[in-house]
């Protein structure tokens, strides 16, 4: 049943391309002020003022794919939002589960709430970890025994599919497939990159698309690539195996992520030729679906890209 569910998603999505949401945390904190703990946006769910603000974010990103007549993904603020992060956070694993449910409560009410109702209500899944971290890489059992519990939790709300992103590890992200699939639900796994467009661990992205493949027999809908400048990946992406990218996050900033730790301020970068950057890549790229950003981009970066690649 859980490929089918994928097979139903890839039908119901078309050959069409889909716009996402841009840098939620950047944006959050940079534009509206906000401190998130821990990076997190779930909290905002509990404060009004928060909550107004995600209202806001997202209504503006759902505007713009009904103006272009494209399809939405629409993400739940629970990038933060499994037990380990919670831990951290002083917080039960009762108080996660239950905040999980209210993201995709919320998604499901904007989607509903904006004429929207054929937006894709997406899960997402973030690192167990500090992502750019080697120290602190799981293995897949590791993975799996981790995930599982936000995944469940995320399937049984009744997302569409859940999404990984900024994964830098392959046991990691063939951890969370294996959850997925364990649950039935549709999963898209999305790496990030170094300036040299490696993970982490030195491997490629077709080193590590083929290596998580090969250990779940296919199960991904598509993978992705985030956090990252389209210009720390490009020179990647040739060949076959490049079909399997079904979606682009990138950020705007040409910075290393270790540059952008120690950043006080949001490099924006330039949204059109962040959008000119895209058109380029979709040449190469005929499996890709979903359009979006990363850290420091907001509605102006995803309207360009969406208008460039339309």
């Amino acid at each position: 049943m859980s490929r089918e569910a994928t097979a139903a998603l890839l039908s119901r999505m078309g050959g069409g391309l889909h716009l996402t949401d841009g840098g939620l945390e950047t944006a959050m904190i940079f534009l509206e002020g906000l401190e998130l703990p821990q990076f997190a946006a779930f909290p905002l769910l509990d404060d009004p003022a928060g909550r107004a603000a995600l209202e806001r974010y997202f209504t503006g990103f759902l505007d713009q794919a009904a103006a272009l007549d494209m399809g939405f993904v629409l993400d739940t603020a629970t990038w933060r939002a499994s037990e380990g992060w919670g831990e951290v956070m002083g917080l039960a694993p009762g108080a996660i589960d239950r905040a999980n449910r209210a993201a995709v409560a919320f998604a499901q009410g904007l989607r509903d709430g904006h004429g929207r109702g054929a937006a894709i209500i997406n899960g997402v899944i973030g690192p167990h970890g500090d992502a750019y971290r080697p120290d602190s890489v799981l293995g897949p059992d590791e993975a799996f025994d981790y995930h599982h519990r936000q995944v469940a939790v995320l399937a049984d709300a009744g997302v569409d599919m859940v999404t990984a992103v900024t994964i830098s590890s392959t046991g990691e992200a063939i951890g969370i497939a294996e959850a997925a699939q364990d649950m039935g639900v549709p999963v898209a796994l999305s790496f990030t990159v170094e300036t040299d467009g490696r993970l982490i661990g030195g491997q490629t992205l077709q080193e590590a698309t083929a290596l998580v493949d090969a250990a779940t027999d296919g199960y991904p809908a598509w993978y992705g690539i985030n956090c990252a400048h389209p210009s720390h990946f490009a020179d990647q992406l040739r060949g076959g195996w490049a079909g399997r990218i079904g979606a682009i996050r990138a950020n705007a900033s040409r910075l290393s992520h270790a540059e952008l730790d120690e950043a006080t301020e949001l490099d924006a970068g330039d949204p059109q030729a962040l959008a000119a950057d895209y058109a380029a890549l979709r040449r190469h790229l005929p499996g890709l679906r979903v359009l979006g950003g990363c850290c420091g981009t907001d509605l102006r970066h995803v309207a360009a890209i969406g208008h460039k690649c339309r």
